[in-house]
């Protein structure tokens, strides 16, 4: 379809001269790279990972200043659902140019805005979409999070949360107020009070011991204690917030069973239920949504990332009954991006007419099979997971399994190791990224449009590390 662009003919270069498995790439600090360090804050993390000086990028790849080519499985953080520097979202973004139309308008509609309205809400389940509304936050998936948190504070007259162990929502104080990870937030004092969290079901690292459907029967039970015994010291919250597939935290899906457990409950107690899938959803799991794969359907939810095509854009879509506050309760100036809107619109269509969540299923099969090879070959990984084009590795110190099965005892994560295998990725030209507990998981979130051929030179590449990393 776009064989003779310009911008397919720069991906066939690029991949044609990436040689992530015939060479080290060079990896040596530059006076760009040297200046980064002098003037960013100390607050900047994925340049001390990726020391990277970035000049262009197409498709799945990326070029930096020295010619170097490299397969990105960053992808922004799961932000390029396309890729980079798609030609459908490129032309959407020049058409929008062309036409001289108004780059920013507040919350004031478009026909741009418009059309992205209605493409975003064709995605949806119907039995959500047909009595759902739209607010259009700040670009960025925490003020979606924020918005979502004060939505149900309005509705419910509550004020009180349910939250998760090992969320994440963003790095604002409201958001973090219902996150997991400590180091984030641990010399911040005060939080947005109020807060209490709960276990999410973790196969590798139960909390309770247990694996398989006792672990997440024991997970419903406690959480429908906490809500049911006059004693559990919690109070009836304004809502539940959770990801149906925590990504910063492990890449750990939730089970459907679970899922289906927690609607029921929060349906039982009329307790709205905010899904978070600014980074599982748009296709990214294999379904267009994450919570689909369930059947359930939740109060809110949290989009960003994906949807502005690259751009940023964020955006919490809610059911109407909840729809309480009043004019100007959540504002931004930078919602009304209308590049965005234009390329999320197209991105959105290009998805759909070509049924890339079939592909982020095909592919994700592809990866998780190959990665059970690896994972039985190097015993230092010890969990795969992931649904689709979201997985992830965790690594352990194998020096320090337990060696019988102990209440509570886990394997420790190995975050040294975690951390060489990344950069051995990277030195044969593989971006990947780390999250998780102490950052010992290794992720990949490769876009949607990555290809067999693709994924098979990526394995390639991460057998070839991580057998780098296994001999030193």
């Amino acid at each position: 379809m776009y064989s003779n662009s310009p911008i397919q003919s720069e991906k066939k270069t690029m991949k044609q001269n990436h040689t992530g498995l015939a060479k080290t790439y060079c990896l040596k600090e530059t006076p760009l790279l040297t200046r980064q360090s002098q003037q960013e804050s100390n607050a900047r993390s994925y340049p001390r990972r990726i020391p990277l000086v970035l000049a262009k990028a197409q498709g799945i790849y990326v070029q930096d200043t020295k010619g170097q080519v490299y397969i990105d499985c960053l992808a922004g953080a799961g932000t390029l659902a396309l890729g980079h520097n798609h030609p459908v979202t490129i032309s959407a973004i020049q058409n929008a140019l062309h036409a001289q139309l108004p780059l920013h308008t507040l919350d004031i509609t478009t026909p741009i805005k418009d059309a992205f309205v209605q493409e975003l809400m064709d995605c949806f389940p119907k039995a959500f979409s047909k009595n759902a509304r739209i607010q259009f936050c700040g670009p960025s998936g925490a003020d979606a999070v924020e918005a979502a948190i004060k939505l149900v504070r309005t509705a419910t007259g509550k004020h009180s949360l349910l939250a998760f162990h090992g969320a994440y929502h963003g790095m604002t104080l409201g958001t973090l107020s219902v996150s997991g990870d400590l180091g984030s937030k641990s010399e911040l004092g005060a939080l947005v009070a109020g807060t209490q969290f709960l276990p999410y079901p973790n196969a590798f690292r139960c909390p309770f011991g247990l694996s398989g459907e006792a672990s997440i029967n024991a997970s419903l039970s406690y959480i429908r204690n906490c809500l049911e015994d006059p004693y559990s010291g919690i109070t009836h919250p304004a809502g539940m917030i959770l990801e149906t597939v925590q990504g910063e935290g492990g890449v750990l899906p939730a089970p459907s069973t679970w899922l289906q457990g927690i609607r029921e409950l929060t349906k039982k107690h009329a307790i709205p239920l905010i899904l978070d899938e600014i980074q599982c959803g748009i296709g990214r799991t294999g379904d267009m949504f994450a919570f689909e794969q369930s059947g359930i359907l939740p109060d809110v939810i949290t989009l960003s990332k994906a949807i502005g095509g690259g751009l940023p854009l964020s955006v919490v879509v809610y059911k109407d009954e909840l729809d309480a506050w009043k004019p100007g309760a959540h504002a931004g100036t930078f919602r009304g991006n209308q590049l965005a809107m234009a390329a999320g619109t197209e991105t959105l269509k290009f998805i759909k007419q070509n049924n890339l969540t079939e592909n982020a299923q095909q592919m994700g099969q592809r990866f998780f099979k190959h990665l059970l090879e690896l994972q039985s070959e190097f015993h230092w990984i010890g969990d795969v997971r992931g649904r689709g084009l979201m997985l992830g590795m965790e690594i352990i110190d194998v020096d320090n399994v337990p060696s019988h099965s102990t209440l509570g005892e886990q394997p420790l994560c190995d975050a040294h190791r975690a951390s060489r295998f990344q950069r051995a990725c990277l030195e044969r030209g593989l971006i990947i990224e780390l999250g998780g507990r102490e950052g010992a998981t290794a992720r990949l979130l490769p876009p949607l449009i990555v290809t067999e051929s693709e994924v098979n030179h990526i394995l390639d590449i991460m057998f070839e590390a991580a057998r780098a990393i296994s001999q030193n």
